[in-house]
C-alpha cells in the first residue's frame, strides 16, 4: 500500500501582531497537516487569518511560535527559523504563488511575462518549457500578445502559467478571483482542479468564494486564526 507523503505540517502556529498596547492573534494555535496531491480550500471571514496562515505556509511571514515543516524541512520551530537565504531557496524550489493582482508587466507579452522569473537564473529550454505550460492552459495563441489585449481570466491564467514555470510542488493562491466576474471566476476554478488532478499539483487556496472554495476536495474554515471546521467533499 503506498502512502501519501506529508508536505506541509503546522504545530501550533501562532502569529501576534502588536496593535498599541494591545496583542492581536492573526492565527492562534493552528494545527495542520497537507499531503502531496491534496487540494485545500480555506475560507472564512474577513480578518480570520486566512491569508496570514497562508503566508506562513509558503515562507513569506514568519509565525511568531509554534512549529512549521516544510517538505521534510523546519523551517520554523518556537522563534527559530532559517536564513532568508535559505527560505528563499525552499520558495524557490517548492512553491508558486498567485495573487489577486495578476502583477502582469504590461509593456512584455504574455511570453515575456511568464518568462519574467528566468531573468535571475538562466534555465535552458525556458521558451520551450513555458510555450508547453501556455498551451496546457490555453494560451499558446496568446503568447505574442500584451496585457490589455487580454480578458481578465486570460490575465490570471498567465499569472498561474509564471506561478508554474519552476514545476512547484504546492500551488498558493490568495483570492485568485477576486477581480474576476462568476463566468471568469469558474473558469479559473476549472484550471486550478485540472492541474490538482491531471497533474497532482498540491493547491491551497484562500478565497471568499464559495463557489470556487468547492474546487477543493477539503474544506477549512477559519474563525478568529483557529480552525472551526473541516470538510471532505467526495469524489466525483
Amino acid at each position: 500500500m503506498t502512502t501519501t507523503a506529508t508536505i506541509i505540517e503546522a504545530f501550533g502556529i501562532k502569529k501576534i501582531y502588536k496593535r498599541g498596547a494591545e496583542r492581536v492573534a492573526a492565527i492562534d494555535g493552528l494545527s495542520l497537516k497537507l499531503k502531496e496531491g491534496e487540494f485545500l480550500s480555506i475560507i472564512g471571514p474577513s480578518g480570520s487569518g486566512k491569508t496570514t496562515l497562508l503566508n506562513i505556509l509558503g515562507c513569506l511571514d514568519n509565525p511568531t511560535s509554534g512549529k512549521l515543516v516544510v517538505g521534510g524541512i523546519t523551517v520554523h520551530d518556537n522563534g527559530r527559523g532559517l536564513s532568508e537565504s535559505q527560505l528563499t531557496r525552499i520558495r524557490r524550489q517548492l512553491f508558486g504563488y498567485i495573487f489577486q493582482n495578476f502583477y502582469l508587466i504590461p509593456t512584455l507579452t504574455v511570453l515575456e511575462n511568464v518568462l519574467v522569473p528566468f531573468t535571475f537564473f538562466k534555465k535552458r529550454g525556458a521558451e520551450k518549457d513555458v510555450m508547453a505550460i501556455l498551451k496546457n492552459l490555453g494560451l499558446d495563441k496568446r503568447a505574442g500578445h500584451l496585457p490589455r489585449e487580454l480578458s481578465g481570466g486570460e490575465m490570471q491564467r498567465v499569472a498561474i502559467a509564471r506561478a508554474l514555470v519552476n514545476h512547484p510542488s504546492v500551488l498558493l493562491a490568495d483570492e485568485p478571483t477576486g477581480n474576476l466576474d462568476s463566468e471568469r471566476s469558474r473558469e479559473i476554478g476549472q484550471v486550478l482542479r485540472q492541474l490538482n488532478e491531471k497533474e497532482g499539483l498540491t493547491i491551497v487556496l484562500v478565497t471568499h468564494n464559495p463557489e470556487l472554495a468547492l474546487s477543493a476536495r477539503r474544506i477549512m474554515t477559519l474563525k478568529d486564526g483557529k480552525i472551526v471546521e473541516e470538510q471532505v467533499q467526495p469524489k466525483l
